[in-house]
């Protein structure tokens, strides 16, 4: 199980989408903050310039990878002053740009702790598995021909940049720390494998290798949170995200949440989310149309 690729997928909400850009200097391209989008641009050609709103320019060259992970308007341009038209002969830029739908109310944890702008730059032997992934979507946008497996590209590359950086930024403490503790990352694939299951801390202590103490103790000092609220947490994420994308039974729903009760499990949603089941449903329902 991979935990955070689970992690990403529960979050995503609706298709996400990407293009191919060309550009002659002098230009600029302003994106605002759009609600719940989260966006990606790779340089395939030239140079530019990210400009945030909020923030420092970051200069990008060929190969360089760039994700805000949640909407922070920016502008992508030629140079920090670059005009708002396109320009005919200048050097020209080809850029892969494209952008997914999180859901910002249920930010999992690993997206957290994320800042607002990943630099992910070109070198030679670093990201291969990112580095066939642009190359894979780049020639599906570049011929069209294969325009059913963009968003399964999308949600590779989507993965593959967050590991990317999670691999780049080790830390003591957090997500990255939990994907790199083989006993946390035991449990956590447990409860991300099997949400429903009846877990107990000792359970969950069983399947990371350590005594009871020690592992509830490892899991709280690394996440900032202990094992069952973690679960709790989870399931949850989990419930809603059947209640917004399927049809399933709310009785199914609880089961699969780790609730014999559907009362139980109501009781628990509202606590969580503020609005019964049914209603959560309902609403998902009338924004989608």
């Amino acid at each position: 199980m991979d935990v955070l690729s689970d992690a990403v997928a529960a979050m995503r909400t609706g298709v996400p989408h990407s293009n191919r850009t060309v550009a002659r200097a002098p230009w600029r391209t302003h994106f605002p903050a759009a609600g719940n989008s989260a966006g990606f641009h790779v340089v395939l050609q030239g140079s530019c310039w990210l400009l945030p709103d909020a923030g420092e320019p970051v200069h990008l060259q060929v190969g360089d990878v760039t994700f805000l992970p949640r909407s922070r308007g920016h502008a992508i341009a030629d140079s920090p002053g670059g005009a708002h038209a396109t320009g005919e002969i200048g050097a020209e830029t080809v850029l892969l740009c494209g952008a997914y739908s999180l859901d910002s109310a249920r930010e999992h944890p690993a997206v957290a702790e994320l800042p607002d702008v990943i630099h992910l730059p070109a070198r030679v032997g670093q990201y291969s598995p990112l580095r066939a992934a642009i190359d894979l979507l780049g020639h599906e946008v570049d011929t069209r021909d294969g325009s059913g497996a963009i968003a399964p590209l999308l949600e590779v590359l989507l993965l593959f940049m967050l590991r990317a950086w999670h691999e780049a930024h080790p830390a003591d403490s957090g997500w990255v720390a939990a994907l790199r503790d083989p006993a946390i990352h035991a449990a956590l694939a447990a409860m991300h494998a099997e949400p429903g299951a009846p877990w107990t801390v000792g359970s969950l202590a069983a399947r990371a290798g350590l005594s009871r103490s020690v592992f509830a103790q490892r899991f709280t000092a690394t996440l900032g949170t202990g094992p069952l609220t973690y679960l709790t947490w989870w399931r949850m994420t989990c419930a809603a995200r059947l209640l917004r994308d399927t049809d399933v039974l709310l009785r199914v729903v609880a089961e699969k949440a780790g609730y014999t009760s559907e009362y139980a499990f109501a009781k628990a949603f509202k606590r969580e989310f503020g609005v019964a089941p049914g209603r959560f449903r309902s609403q998902g329902r009338t924004e989608a149309a």
